[in-house]
């Protein structure tokens, strides 16, 4: 294969998974769940990309430890359950992956679901077996820290120029930023455009078609 990009590292939530209103929705019912202050819908929005841990730290910055600890594990309950309306993937995100797949691309994750979380979803989504490597924000430091990265980029023997992180936050982009790696902008998740490229986006896309047709033009 040639092409400019041998590995493409995909965040998942806001990236390939529609899933910003469930995690809403989990963080607000997970306050209502411990008494804190209900999040409303942006600022709850703005810290999707972190780690668990340091998401709602943010998102609750008055709360003690042992509230905190109550909070996560209020979410976790909630995300794993059935209560909340599931997500769903992105139009395209299935047939992309595929075509990349196929196409002899080595694909990659670097989320800051949980173990847990991203297996469950991957194993709804039927995509986890096009994957060769995922790392998650319980097994490393959360972005933007580069250690998810690096360690793809040292399990998949890929230098950093021969790889590309495509994600949906502002997270994704310093997270690629800080190994060196290339980083291009998902339009359709919960950061804006304008947000995305000034933290070092290459380029935004509207869909996971048009960066397919991107990284098939780089061929």
């Amino acid at each position: 294969m040639t092409s400019r990009y041998d590995l493409i590292v995909f965040d998942w939530d806001g990236t390939l998974m529609n899933s910003e209103r469930r995690i809403v929705t989990c963080m607000q019912r997970a306050a209502e769940d411990v008494g804190l202050p209900l999040p409303d819908q942006a600022a709850a929005s703005d810290v999707i990309g972190l780690g668990l841990d340091d998401a709602l730290a943010r998102l609750f910055p008055e709360a003690d430890d042992d509230a905190l600890d109550a909070v996560v594990a209020a979410y976790r309950r909630h995300w794993l359950g059935n209560e909340v309306e599931s997500a769903t993937m992105f139009d395209g995100a299935t047939e992309v992956v595929e075509r990349l797949h196929a196409g002899g691309h080595l694909l990659a994750i670097a989320t800051g679901k949980s173990r847990r979380g991203l297996d469950v979803a991957l194993g709804q989504s039927g995509l986890g077996a096009l994957f060769h490597a995922t790392r998650c924000a319980d097994e490393t430091f959360s972005k933007p820290h580069p250690q998810m990265l690096e360690e793809i980029l040292t399990d998949l023997d890929t230098a950093p120029a021969r790889a590309v992180v495509v994600g949906d936050t502002e997270y994704d982009m310093q997270m690629a930023a800080n190994a060196g790696v290339a980083a291009v902008g998902m339009a359709h998740g919960v950061h804006s455009p304008e947000r995305l490229l000034a933290n070092g986006a290459l380029f935004c896309f509207a869909n996971l078609f048009e960066l397919s047709e991107w990284l098939h033009d780089l061929r």
